[in-house]
């Protein structure tokens, strides 16, 4: 548990920690939209679709899918180097995600490295879902765009993260937290009055992709990343 801890602490600290940006969202992360239904996640805005961009967010989901074809069994995922995040958590979507690939992603766009794989837990195993590809949290909505359009997908951050102190660290993981993702405090200054650390952002810009829906409405879904943190 110790080592998951550790693991969620480092994954925790803003990727743009070096900017000391502790009063707020970058005029970058401003520019986007209000948030979606949570007072922990920021949503890109939705844009007029431009010439081009369908063809571009299509081939995103056709080098999503080919990932996926290879990665139908867990096991083989994990061969490749991708690590179940909190493995120990009951979760409705548990993301393997691959660090090296989370590394290139800060700096170019593969559609065939995505960060995660997204898994629904399955009896004793996981059924493959979709992948999630990530951003730097400096990026502008013009740099998101770029690699999946806005039109067509809406990508979103992690916001006001308000870290346990180290005597209440297991408290994030609980149901109904004051802490963590999830977590009823969403402030900073409620934060300092409870003893823990502000994050104004955490993880970077992700998007969801279920390349192999049907139902063409459902392959950028929105409404199934924000339940999949209920």
């Amino acid at each position: 548990m110790k080592r998951i801890w550790i693991l969620t602490i480092f994954l925790a600290l803003p990727l743009s920690a070096q900017e000391n940006d502790h009063a707020g969202m970058t005029d970058s992360a401003m520019a986007m939209h209000e948030m979606h239904s949570s007072t922990h996640m920021q949503m890109t805005e939705l844009r007029t679709e431009q010439p081009g961009d369908r063809k571009k967010a299509d081939e995103v989901a056709g080098a999503a899918k080919a990932v996926m074809a290879k990665y139908t069994d867990y096991k083989a995922a994990e061969a490749d180097g991708f690590r179940p995040f909190l493995p120990n958590v009951k979760q409705k979507m548990v993301h393997f995600t691959n660090y090296r690939y989370a590394m290139e992603a800060a700096f170019g766009f593969n559609p065939e490295h995505p960060t995660s794989l997204l898994y629904e837990p399955v009896g004793t195993g996981y059924r493959l879902i979709g992948v999630m590809y990530t951003a730097p949290f400096r990026f502008s909505p013009d740099q998101l765009n770029e690699r999946v359009p806005l039109s067509i997908a809406q990508w979103h951050v992690h916001i006001n993260l308000c870290m346990p102190p180290a005597g209440e660290r297991d408290a994030a993981l609980q149901a109904h937290p004051k802490f963590g993702i999830n977590g009823a405090i969403s402030t900073e200054n409620a934060c300092t009055e409870a003893g823990g650390t502000f994050h104004p952002h955490v993880f970077g810009w992700m998007v969801h992709v279920y390349p192999n829906e049907q139902d063409p409405s459902r392959i950028w879904s929105v409404e199934r990343q924000m339940g999949s943190m209920d």
